[in-house]
């Protein structure tokens, strides 16, 4: 905006017609109300994120939330897991067996853009049947909308072929790619309509907006899509709050950003228990409930033994990384590739093969002593 001072109105009403001073007058009095109104939608945006009293009576109402990021042993990533030629309930009814009789309580699941965007009405209903399926092994879900980790340019139709010994050898990102102004129409579409959608549907836990935000070489390239997500997302205001998970504790500005506008605090955290302890410590000063919505990865010092009764003790959520081996391949380590695709001497993450046996006995009596199962 150009502001005038201190002119001389004969003057100007002598260089000027009178009918372009009151047309001037007029945007000026429409551009200061559209300014306002923007301020107005900007507090509107901010006062609905969850105070730390209400986050914390929020917490309070739950028995320790603990569970597994999943996704079916069928499927390589979100969207064979979503896609309706690819959607198998059999197998999620089955292994969400598996999670309940070990007492987990919680599934972190991740959704993708391209699966609704293929099949909107479809799509909507086999996230439903998903949630009645979990809910009656009283099992509640965390939603993930956007990820930044693994393939870029996801494409919908046939996922490939797992890679051997190669850890989430077919996962993508969503959305994947640099985005235009009619991308971030579409996406705005998918996230308002799942959340106004599910807004009030118990059998949700929680929404966690973008899974690593800044990964894959991203940084800060990822603000954009992450500040738009939360405006969105305070704007419709499910009774479920939202979320993003502080991962990468060099990026301080999304950090920041994160911290601020999440009505609960997650946060990943893969590392020894001494190191986590530390991270606990900083994040509880934040006075808001902590979920831990990634951990334990064998190789790195991070499993349930060393890791999961701190978390029940310090009464941080604990949901780890992997329930069933399958396709995924997530039991190899990240940078540890086996070219012949035989099984690790030490699975990177999961519990259970898909015959329902445990990797580890041991693992399975913590976690239901944990769960008092």
């Amino acid at each position: 905006m150009i502001l005038i001072t201190n002119f001389d109105l004969p003057n100007i009403k002598n260089e000027i017609p009178m009918k372009q001073i009151a047309k001037l007058f007029f945007l000026t009095i429409l551009l200061l109300s559209v300014l306002s109104v923007n301020a107005q939608i900007n507090l509107t945006d901010s006062s609905n994120i969850w105070s730390t009293q209400k986050a914390n009576a929020w917490y309070a109402n739950h028995k320790w939330i603990n569970g597994a990021n999943f996704t079916p042993s069928t499927a390589i990533n979100q969207l064979e897991m979503w896609q309706a030629d690819t959607f198998d309930s059999r197998t999620i009814d089955r292994e969400l067996g598996y999670a309940e009789s070990i007492g987990f309580n919680t599934m972190r699941v991740f959704l993708h853009s391209l699966a609704w965007d293929a099949d909107k009405t479809g799509f909507k209903k086999r996230v439903n049947n998903y949630l009645t399926i979990a809910d009656k092994h009283h099992i509640q879900t965390i939603f993930v909308f956007f990820d930044d980790c693994w393939n870029a340019q996801p494409k919908a139709g046939k996922q490939p072929e797992p890679k051997l010994g190669i850890h989430n050898s077919g996962w993508v990102q969503d959305p994947g790619r640099e985005l235009n102004n009619v991308d971030y129409v579409q996406i705005r579409a998918y996230v308002e309509d799942i959340l106004t959608s599910f807004k009030h549907d118990k059998r949700i836990l929680l929404w966690d907006l973008y899974n690593e935000p800044g990964n894959s070489g991203k940084g800060e390239k990822s603000f954009e899509l992450l500040s738009s997500i939360f405006k969105w997302a305070h704007a419709i205001k499910p009774d479920q709050p939202v979320s993003a998970g502080l991962w990468n504790w060099d990026f301080k500005k999304l950090n920041d950003f994160q911290i601020k506008n999440s009505d609960v605090i997650t946060y990943h955290d893969y590392d020894s228990p001494e190191n986590h302890q530390q991270k606990i410590q900083e994040l509880k000063k934040i006075g808001k409930p902590l979920i831990c919505t990634e951990y334990m990865a064998r190789l790195r010092n991070s499993t349930f033994e060393n890791t999961m009764p701190m978390l029940k003790k310090e009464s941080i959520g604990a949901i780890n990384w992997g329930l069933v081996s399958g396709k995924t391949n997530t039991i190899y380590a990240w940078d540890t590739p086996i070219p012949n695709g035989e099984e690790p001497k030490l699975w990177f993450h999961d519990i259970f093969r898909k015959n329902g046996e445990p990797y580890k006995k041991e693992e399975i009596e913590l976690i239901k002593k944990l769960n008092e199962k």
